[in-house]
């Protein structure tokens, strides 16, 4: 390695990239002969941090650094290396041992590098490169994942107008892609601040990728290994956990958002923006919320074909109690006499949410579980339905069969129910009854 290193040294700062990138094709095309699992020793990562990079080992050794031309010239070089490798095995471990992040200083450069190189094969349409991104939004800390899901927003969101059809077009060329970049955009835009709302086109977006076919955010559950496990601190494998937020907190969010001044006295950006563009972003998230009901509905059928059911949680309860607790916390920044409509809203969502998601086995809890988190809401009919669900009485119960215990206490106060065995039998995932007074439909 130290040979290969003396004589990188001797060469131009692109000519020394191409040859790294070269040896990386020999050295792991080699492996894959030899072994089944390839290992990325620290010589050639140090080569790829130091000659791609530019980060040396070696203080007393000056880099030449390429210009921004040359810098240009690499990424079409790389673009067209993954174009053409026509092994995905290969493709797969070079674009890994480029870009996943070693936690040294390079990383930096190691993520602005992958940023343009990603944005140019959205640009171009190289699926290799975005099946190759796919994977390692699928691997790496979301940490990672999210600074890259930024790029992409600023160079085909906010930078150019009228770009942003460029990266909608990437849905036919790789679903694989775009269900992870959903994933990564709805784990950066949480709804917890004004600038943490998505734009109007980025959400009409998403909104219409998933509309137009609601398995989408499917696609990496769905093609993943049963004994596959996540990387800790990866992304979910569905963005589902996102998609239920934007839903919930929206109505909360654009209220308090509308309404916070700025230093000029002016409400704030998002409110004129909205006024600017004439548009009403209710349907969209009705429509959105309308397809994450439609992916739970379907998520039974799939986790029973992959024995998954009632052993897998593509909705944890721990997410579900933090999204609680954000609802409970933008309640109390609103004055509730101004907000009932977005209160109402916000909770008649959650409630179709857990309802359908205890159904169909996403989400792993009970109702007694999820009712001492819910009661600290304000009082919603549909919530207070879900949550109590008709509960079968003891003979000796002074309450009448199948009376509904309020989640939230009375003032008078309810005697506790007494742990008997009828209530030990309740099932733990219920299933849809036919004839239930409610129907499961999207809150307008």
């Amino acid at each position: 390695m130290s040979d290969i290193r003396h004589s990188l040294l001797r060469r131009d700062a692109l000519s020394a990239a191409k040859e790294v990138l070269y040896h990386l094709d020999i050295y792991f095309s080699s492996q894959l002969q030899s072994t089944a699992v390839p290992i990325v020793d620290k010589g050639t990562i140090e080569l790829v941090e130091e000659f791609i990079f530019h980060v040396s080992k070696d203080r007393n050794i000056q880099l030449k650094r390429m210009s921004s031309m040359q810098e240009l010239q690499l990424l079409e070089i790389m673009c067209s290396y993954f174009q053409e490798q026509s092994k995905d095995a290969v493709r797969q471990l070079i674009f890994s041992a480029l870009f996943s992040p070693q936690g040294g200083k390079a990383d930096d450069s190691r993520m602005a590098m992958m940023g343009k190189l990603v944005s140019m094969a959205v640009a171009v349409c190289r699926v290799p490169i975005l099946e190759c991104a796919a994977s390692w939004l699928q691997r790496t800390h979301a940490l990672y994942c999210v600074r890259l899901a930024k790029v992409l927003v600023d160079d085909y969101c906010s930078l150019v107008p009228g770009s942003i059809q460029t990266l909608r077009q990437i849905y036919t060329a790789s679903p694989r892609f775009c269900c992870q970049f959903i994933t990564a955009v709805t784990a950066l835009y949480d709804l917890s601040s004004e600038e943490l709302i998505p734009s109007s086109g980025l959400l009409e977006m998403v909104v219409t990728w998933i509309t137009d076919d609601p398995r989408l955010s499917l696609i990496t559950f769905l093609n993943m290994p049963i004994s596959a496990n996540m990387p800790l601190g990866s992304l979910g494998i569905t963005p589902l956990v996102g998609l239920v937020r934007w839903c919930a907190k929206s109505p909360l969010s654009y209220k308090r958002n509308s309404k916070a001044p700025v230093a000029n006295g002016h409400t704030g950006k998002l409110a004129r923006e909205s006024v600017e563009e004439g548009v009403d972003l209710d349907p969209l998230y009705s429509k959105l919320h309308l397809s994450v009901l439609q992916i739970l509905l379907m998520l039974q059928a799939h986790l029973t074909e992959k024995n998954l059911f009632g052993r897998l949680e593509l909705l944890q309860f721990e997410q579900m109690v933090q999204l609680v607790e954000e609802l409970g916390r933008l309640v109390e920044e609103l004055n509730p006499l101004n907000a009932t409509r977005e209160i109402e809203l916000s909770l008649n969502r959650l409630a179709q949410v857990l309802q359908v998601a205890m159904a169909s086995g996403a989400l792993l809890c009970t109702r007694e579980d999820l009712r001492p988190i819910c009661s600290r809401l304000p009082h919603n009919n549909l919530l207070q339905l879900v949550m109590s669900g008709p509960v079968q009485q003891p003979p000796h119960s002074a309450f009448q069969p199948g009376f509904y215990p309020h989640i939230h206490t009375p003032p008078l106060g309810y005697p506790p129910r007494p742990s008997t065995p009828a209530a030990a039998a309740h099932p733990a995932h219920p299933s849809f009854i036919p004839g239930m007074s409610f129907p499961y439909r999207p809150m307008r």
